[in-house]
């Protein structure tokens, strides 16, 4: 079998879709005679004879794009707004996956337990049920908003995530001013084009005390995460590391 007949498979066995990162993961490269079959694959989806990119690191087949998930390929008579909550979840579940292939606890909001990433709801792939009540209730209302929080094995939050399609960044950092006395890592995460947006909101004088704490990183270089996460848990896997 040819290495792009490989990843056809692959996707197709996921319902013509599928992230960079699963590919990376599912792919049988056991007879690939390449020493980077990883940098074989991100070309092998950019081949657009056979392949199309519906976001970042986000790739499906051209055969199967009338037959994909509203989710997935959202239509054009979709609304905006539902469009940007099928972005915002993709970006929560990448997240999330992340977060699980590095051993955190993962939790993503009660009132988005069911949007959908990918053909799962988000509740399929998070692994706290139930908000951990590391502190006092009036700033667990505040964390348990947060898009995405990782806890550790001690079930302490260990980063927060806000995802910021169109939304007013303030209100994020706000969030993270009340949950600064943790020792935790603050992330907006949202479109390149809001970076210097970002920077000035976090300018302000109301940030000046978790100014250090927070970075921002926009979609394409999470999909990289993403997708560099499951090559390292990959490779770790073939040779049997364990953390």
């Amino acid at each position: 079998m040819k290495q792009h007949e490989a990843v056809i498979k692959t996707m197709k066995e996921r319902g013509g879709f599928a992230t960079l990162g699963f590919l990376n993961q599912n792919v049988d490269i056991s007879d690939w005679k390449t020493k980077t079959p990883f940098a074989s694959i991100r070309r092998i989806v950019q081949d657009n004879r056979f392949f199309f990119k519906i976001r970042p690191g986000l790739w499906a087949l051209k055969t199967y794009k009338d037959k994909l998930p509203e989710n997935i390929l959202p239509v054009e008579k979709i609304s905006k707004t539902k469009q940007e909550e099928f972005n915002h979840s993709y970006y929560q579940g990448l997240l999330v996956e992340i977060g699980n292939l590095k051993k955190q606890e993962t939790f993503v909001p009660y009132q988005d337990k069911n949007k959908k990433y990918l053909e799962k709801n988000l509740s399929e792939i998070t692994t706290v049920k139930k908000f951990y009540n590391f502190t006092y209730k009036d700033l667990l209302r505040n964390a348990i908003t947060i898009d995405v929080v990782w806890f550790n094995e001690r079930k302490m939050p260990s980063n927060f995530f806000e995802i910021e399609h169109s939304t007013d960044i303030k209100n994020s950092l706000g969030k993270f001013v009340q949950l600064q006395d943790f020792y935790t890592k603050f992330y907006i995460v949202a479109d390149i084009a809001r970076r210097r947006e970002y920077g000035d909101k976090l300018k302000l004088s109301a940030f000046q005390s978790v100014k250090s704490r927070v970075n921002f990183i926009d979609y394409e270089s999470l999909s990289n995460w993403h997708t560099k996460s499951f090559e390292v848990y990959k490779l770790e896997t073939n040779f049997n590391f364990k953390k």
